[in-house]
């Protein structure tokens, strides 16, 4: 039978919840997502500019959702389970970590269903999403002398200057600038004002609403944060030498992330000075700064 891991000690939470979140899944283990998850919750999270909660809303309507795990319990454990009293099973601390309940409704399963436990997946949702765009949608003004090969969501108050080339699927939010003569790669979303400068490129990238990407920079399979600012020069490295899955430290453990493209996770309000370079599977955490020329080998915490 399933396990819930709904309660419980933090180590019998990590065992279960994280074979268990599924794809727009919204509560589990969500400092596992930090620094994306500090001051929203994963429900809030956009993938396409539109929050995962509503992502979910969207795949089943009406329904009423519970949380469904995939962490099952050994036959000797369902026999225990079942034998105890108060239909409950607690490990050696004493914590709950598994019980029975009644009337448990049908089963909604996902087409398409993936884990989000850490911050790469959210690339992994966004690029599933966007890749699946069926037609363009166009509010915003694009200049005759940019090129578009692929489809995109273009929001009110938007422009997409000359020069800009467009190459796969991207959502673009409302009042941004875009360009000139910048290069922007599927399967991109960018928030709503933002502004993407002069000589800019961007490949499979997440940016959050109000954030800039100062001119001559590269931005490559990475997620920003609200408000980030990213100083002329800035690149993300995005490609080990070797080609060798990037690996990146949650909760001081060194996981791998399963991407052999993999940039850096930027937490809301980051500034990075003019020429800043940062290593691959680095995190930056709210409202933390580099100084000009600065490369960032690892991690840059709150206070740091």
């Amino acid at each position: 039978m399933p396990a819930s891991a709904g309660h419980g000690s933090k180590n019998s939470r990590r065992s279960f919840a994280r074979k268990s979140v599924r794809f727009f899944h919204m509560e589990l283990i969500a400092s596992d997502c930090h620094p994306l998850t500090i001051g929203r919750t994963i429900g809030d999270f956009p993938i396409g500019n539109i929050a995962l909660s509503a992502h979910q809303r969207r795949a089943v309507g009406s329904a009423a959702l519970g949380v469904h795990s995939h962490a099952w319990l050994a036959a000797d454990e369902v026999a225990l389970l079942a034998a105890g009293e108060g239909g409950s099973l607690l490990d050696a601390s004493g914590e709950k970590i598994a019980w029975r309940l009644d009337g448990a409704g049908n089963a909604i399963a996902a087409r398409e269903s993936f884990l989000i436990c850490y911050p790469w997946d959210f690339l992994r949702a966004n690029e599933a999403w966007v890749g699946s765009l069926q037609e363009n949608i166009t509010n915003g003004e694009v200049h005759q002398m940019a090129v578009i090969e692929g489809l995109i969501h273009v929001g009110e108050g938007t422009r997409i200057l000359p020069g800009v080339f467009i190459e796969g699927n991207v959502v673009i939010g409302r009042n941004c600038k875009i360009g000139p003569n910048c290069y922007i790669r599927g399967n991109t979303s960018i928030g709503d004002d933002c502004h993407i400068g002069q000589s800019v490129e961007i490949k499979n990238t997440i940016v959050l609403d109000r954030s800039s990407i100062g001119h001559l920079s590269y931005v490559g399979d990475s997620v920003l944060g609200q408000g980030v600012n990213f100083g002329a020069g800035t690149t993300t490295s995005n490609l080990r030498h070797d080609g060798s899955n990037h690996r990146s430290t949650v909760a001081g453990e060194l996981i791998d992330t399963g991407r052999r493209k993999f940039g850096a996770i930027i937490g809301d309000g980051v500034h990075t000075g003019i020429n800043t370079s940062i290593y691959p599977g680095r995190k930056m955490w709210p409202g933390t700064t580099t100084l000009p020329g600065a490369i960032v080998r690892s991690d840059i915490h709150s206070g740091a």
